[in-house]
């Protein structure tokens, strides 16, 4: 007990609980004083006694370490004491409310936490312009930490365009006069009009840098051990990269930010080495010609650099819920950056990756995502006019009868996207079981080495695969110089409208090498994607199906060429006109099998025209999107995220997916009903019993109830609170000992002697969300999946019966769809 003398009248400021409600006055030792006690949600207390103050005593209250004040005074001389008091002084213990690493979050409790931080920030605006300014930086912190964000990804998106660039075009030679150039800006200060297969005489090949000639037999095999030898040296940079500093930059990163953003913690998975190893492995990666994208990849970068920013905002960085808002918009730039797709990327955070997504994350994701693109086009790392990545020049109309080969390229899309799943899964579970996986680096530098030595000899697949597919996407005109543009056409006036005409030799050569490169590359991509390098599936999905669709384009072309009065043809092909357009077909099967890979369909297609800027080939696209979703369901369950999320084990609970069972919570909670629960009591358990069941057991919570035998519910407290509880107990407060009493509870214990209690109501969640037994498992589910819940608590006539955890309802989901309920590997 504290005392100072206060004489006279006074004004005492004091921190005061908000809870108690008796104002007594009492005569102790002949001397007469008030206990004054506070029941307010206001911040600003005012109490008034009348009366002098002759003595003012202060300790910490029995119940929950609020200070408690008692006024000695005597006479009533019009003196007055004011009590202002919002909050007690025990400050939270450091790490509270935290989780721990592989657990769920718990999202009701950390919104809940928010919007009483937010009422509090609120209420205190009155007090002074510093509060208020303090006030208006907590509402504007969202829209600044998310501008940051678009900002700092546009610019990391352009220096790994500009890098990945440069290393592609030096597998084939480089320019003297500045070697920092690529092959395209090295050629810009040329005065040829037409380049040899792209190179320039300002641009030297590798054999013209030894003196050798650009053709022949020499010039070709120097050329094909520099294209080998670059592809080595920058996947062994990747993988070795990857696993000395940050294990977690393998991959596309996708499923795992998918099950993040469901609530799932991953320490480290978003952290700063994460982001510098991925943005240079995927420059590396793409540059050493593995049939890999950097476009996936760069939305993990995004969610990196969003999760660092949100810690210059502890709204955020101390709210995991809350830092989830920032990361779906960061998730939405990411895509913006990768395809130059700001409203694609937006679509593509709310549809495939977010699972919390309110109205203020859908308009915060499309400012950063629009951020993002202007910083990006404000770089301009292509050096053309075009923001998007594959721009079309042609603007034909498309026949209604062309709807069919489009549905048709739809349902091919969906056949080959679950092949490359199943074959891929297939693969990446066998190294997984395997010996392989013991050897990462190994297993990328074969996989390089093997895809060089077969890609170098096809010159479709020999060139970028970006390249490829613009290639594919475009219109023959007079400038081309592809096979793939070797029609029998007379070009007689640049103005006039490009005839359609036979096939010469070129084409069908071409078709040949590019049914080779769709078997390469498919075959490739199963071995690549899921390797320990960084490895993107947008792009090789949308090669795979730009072949197919060009091809199947071609096939269409030359049938209205060599049949052009057929009825479905006669209208528009019967003036002679290109009424055929391969370039679209190449972009429907390129829309056909990323949509047949991933699921997406709405915010696939709006990436697609946003992608191309064919904004008139929506219901093609539209129609091939639907019905490749259709075949790969029917085929296949899962698009290759989930599929891998499954094959993680990781705890992520599809809000898409319906639970069709008639099951009961009784069938699901832990422990069963013969066996016992662990449990701690509110006001009859000492420190050492705590630590006891905390040793024995490795559960991530307890119920608290009244005592063991009644079992009716107080609340739940957290393993992890706990323990951070108990140690901060024990170092900052005299006394505490194994024989404390632990309370959860208001009431003081009505023994004197012995060690100080342990007070630790504050640590208990007072409102855990409860079902009965009987609540059938549909609805538990349901809340699970909407509500974010961690776990709840099951109670039979409000005695508590057991526990369902997220791990629990994900189990049974897996026995009753008859699957290995144990692959759940994860808290």
């Amino acid at each position: 007990m504290e005392k100072d003398p206060l004489r006279g009248n006074a004004t005492i400021s004091m921190s005061y609980p908000a809870s108690y409600q008796a104002v007594d006055d009492q005569v102790a030792n002949g001397e007469q004083f008030r206990t004054v006690s506070v029941s307010s949600d206001d911040d600003m207390i005012d109490i008034t006694t009348t009366g002098t103050v002759t003595e003012r005593s202060i300790h910490q209250d029995e119940v929950s370490a609020w200070h408690f004040m008692a006024i000695k005074y005597s006479g009533h001389s019009g003196g007055g004491v004011t009590i202002q008091g919002m909050q007690g002084e025990s400050d939270e213990i450091p790490g509270i409310g935290q989780y721990d690493d592989f657990h769920t979050i718990d999202w009701q409790r950390d919104i809940a936490r928010d919007r009483m931080r937010h009422r509090y920030i609120i209420k205190k605006k009155q007090d002074s312009i510093w509060d208020l300014i303090k006030g208006a930086h907590d509402a504007w912190s969202g829209w600044v930490c998310v501008l940051l964000v678009g900002v700092s990804t546009g610019v990391v998106a352009g220096v790994i365009d500009i890098g990945a660039s440069w290393m592609s075009d030096l597998k084939y030679g480089i320019c003297p006069q500045a070697f920092w150039l690529n092959r395209e800006q090295c050629c810009w200060s040329s005065n040829e009009t037409t380049f040899d297969n792209g190179n320039c005489s300002q641009w030297w090949t590798w054999p013209e840098v030894f003196n050798q000639s650009r053709e022949g037999v020499g010039p070709y095999i120097i050329s094909y051990l520099f294209y080998i030898v670059w592809a080595l040296i920058f996947a062994a940079l990747a993988a070795s990269l990857v696993r000395m500093f940050a294990p977690y930059a393998c991959g596309s990163g996708i499923p795992e930010i998918k099950t993040i953003l469901s609530g799932f913690i991953i320490r480290g998975y978003l952290g700063k080495w994460t982001l510098i190893i991925k943005s240079v492995g995927i420059m590396l990666a793409v540059s050493a010609g593995l049939s890999l994208g950097k476009e996936g990849p760069m939305v993990h970068i995004a969610c990196c650099i969003g999760n660092i920013f949100s810690y210059l905002f502890p709204k955020y960085g101390r709210n995991e819920a809350k830092k989830r808002e920032i990361l779906s918009a960061a998730a939405a730039a990411g895509v913006s950056v990768a395809f130059g797709a700001p409203i694609g990327g937006v679509l593509f955070s709310l549809e495939e990756v977010s699972y919390y997504f309110p109205l203020k994350t859908l308009w915060r994701s499309f400012f950063c995502a629009l951020v993002a693109a202007f910083i990006l086009r404000s770089i301009n790392p292509f050096g053309n006019e075009h923001s998007v990545l594959f721009y079309v020049e042609y603007n034909k109309p498309w026949i209604f009868f062309e709807l069919v080969p489009f549905i048709g390229l739809g349902i091919i899309g969906g056949i080959i996207a679950t092949l490359f799943i199943k074959a891929n899964l297939y693969w990446c579970r066998y190294r997984k079981t395997s010996k392989l996986g013991q050897y990462p680096v190994t297993e990328v530098l074969v996989v390089a080495v093997v895809t060089a030595v077969i890609a170098y000899p096809n010159p479709y697949t020999r060139m970028n695969t970006s390249q490829l597919i613009y290639l594919l996407f475009n219109q023959c005109g007079i400038s081309n110089s592809d096979n793939l543009c070797d029609y029998n056409r007379n070009f007689t006036n640049v103005n006039s409208a490009i005839e359609i005409a036979a096939a010469g030799p070129g084409v069908i050569k071409a078709v040949w090498l590019l049914v080779l490169a769709l078997i390469f590359k498919l075959v490739a991509t199963i071995f690549t994607f899921g390797f320990k390098a960084p490895c993107g599936l947008f792009i090789p999905s949308l090669c795979l199906g730009a072949i197919m669709g060009r091809i199947v384009g071609i096939g269409v072309e030359q049938l209205a060429y060599h049949y052009p009065h057929i009825w479905v043809f006669s209208g528009e092909c019967s003036t002679g006109d290109d009424c055929i357009t391969p370039g679209l077909y190449a972009m429907v099967g390129a829309a056909a099998v990323l949509g047949g890979v991933t699921r997406m369909t709405v915010s696939l297609v709006v990436i697609m025209f946003e992608l191309t800027g064919g904004v008139r080939y929506i219901v093609p696209l539209m129609a091939a999107a639907m019905a490749s979703k259709w075949v790969g369901d029917a085929l296949g369950r899962q698009g290759v995220y989930d599929a891998h999320i499954e094959l993680n084990g990781y705890p992520f609970l599809d809000s898409k997916e319906e639970f069709a069972h008639t099951s009961l919570a009784a069938d699901v909670m832990q422990p069963k009903r013969n066996e016992t629960l662990s449990v701690l009591t509110q006001d009859s358990m000492t420190v050492e019993d705590v630590e006891n069941i905390l040793k024995e057991t490795e559960h991530n919570g307890f119920p608290v109830v009244v005592s063991r035998e009644s079992q009716y519910l107080v609340g739940f407290v957290l393993r992890r609170d706990l323990n951070l509880a108990i140690a901060n107990a024990r170092r900052t407060m005299d006394g505490i000992c194994g024989q404390s009493l632990v309370l959860f509870t208001n009431t003081s214990p009505l023994q004197t002697s012995g060690p100080p209690p342990l007070k630790l109501k504050k640590i208990l969640d007072m409102a855990p969300i409860t079902i009965t037994d009987q609540t059938p498992m549909e609805t538990v589910v349901d809340m699970f999946r909407k509500l974010g819940l961690r776990q709840t608590l099951v109670t039979h006539n409000g005695r508590l019966l057991g526990v369902i955890t997220k791990k629990d309802v994900l189990r049974h989901v897996k026995q009753m769809d008859n699957e290995d309920p144990n692959s759940i590997q994860f808290n």
